[in-house]
Order: C-alpha cells, then sequence, then structure tokens
C-alpha cells in the first residue's frame, strides 16, 4: 500500500492508504480527525468541507494521492480553542441545531470571508448555497457570516 505524506493543521501526517481514498476517509479513520463530517459522499452537501491552500473545498472528492503538498486545514485546525472569528459569530448567534453540518458550513464561511471580508447579502448567500443544512438554519447561518466579516473588519 502506497504511503502519503500530508500537511494537514501544519503537522505533517505519514499514512498508508490506497491511491483513490477519499481524503475524508484519511482524516476520519487514519488521523482521527473526525470534525470533518461524512454527508453525501458525492460532493453536493458540503458536510466535509476543508481547506486545501486557503480554499473550501470537499474531503470526499479529493483522493489522497491528490493531496500530497497541499495545506489541509480541518475544523480542528481553524483555531486550536474555538476563537476564530467565524466559531464565535456560529456561538454568538446559537446556529446550531442538530450541528452535523456545522463543520463544514463554517469552513465554507471562513473560506468564503479570507477572500471577501466585507460581502453583501447576496454575496453570503451566494458562497454558502452549497451547503446543506437539514434543520434548514440557512437564516441564522447567513447572519452568523455577516456577524464574523463585522468581527473580521
Amino acid at each position: 500500500m502506497p504511503t502519503f505524506n500530508l500537511k494537514i493543521n501544519n503537522e505533517t501526517h505519514t499514512v498508508e492508504a490506497d491511491m483513490d481514498t477519499p481524503l475524508l476517509w484519511v482524516l476520519r479513520d487514519k488521523i482521527n480527525l473526525v470534525g470533518t463530517k461524512f454527508g453525501c459522499g458525492i460532493g453536493q452537501c458540503g458536510a466535509c468541507t476543508i481547506h486545501v491552500d486557503g480554499n473550501a473545498m470537499r474531503s470526499c472528492l479529493l483522493q489522497v494521492s491528490q493531496a500530497e503538498g497541499m495545506n489541509i486545514t480541518t475544523i480542528e485546525g481553524l483555531s486550536k480553542d474555538g476563537t476564530h472569528p467565524v466559531q464565535q459569530a456560529w456561538k454568538d448567534i446559537d446556529v446550531p441545531q442538530c450541528g452535523y453540518c456545522q463543520s463544514g458550513q463554517i469552513m465554507t464561511a471562513s473560506a468564503f470571508l479570507g477572500r471577501n471580508p466585507n460581502p453583501s447579502e447576496e454575496e453570503i448567500r451566494n458562497a454558502m448555497h452549497g451547503n446543506i443544512c437539514r434543520c434548514a438554519s440557512y437564516n441564522s447561518i447567513e447572519k452568523a457570516v455577516k456577524v464574523a466579516s463585522e468581527k473580521l473588519s
């Protein structure tokens, strides 16, 4: 079985996996970073969103063989103590209901705000539309992204 050296949350991890193993399963099963959730497995729901070189990406679609040499950040690496402005905004607005989609939502929002720190409501809605929330907390999610953008200003 091939060996891969992955830079995840500013640490190097050496893992053995089949070349086509989705990064999601490497994160969860081999490295025990379980904050990244499995939702659909086809990149449609956003639950497995991580940052790859600063961009939001679905980890269920990225093969481990493609991830070598990339800088990967999971929800665990966004901040050690939950103090990232997006995480704080999620708490301030009390966004989570069931909470299952939240790590993917937060990772999408934080990557988006990294590129657009002062977005309009329409830009927020467009940036977040690819993440599904089974509880339909979309209004709270959009409000939290706006609050986070204000914290970043």
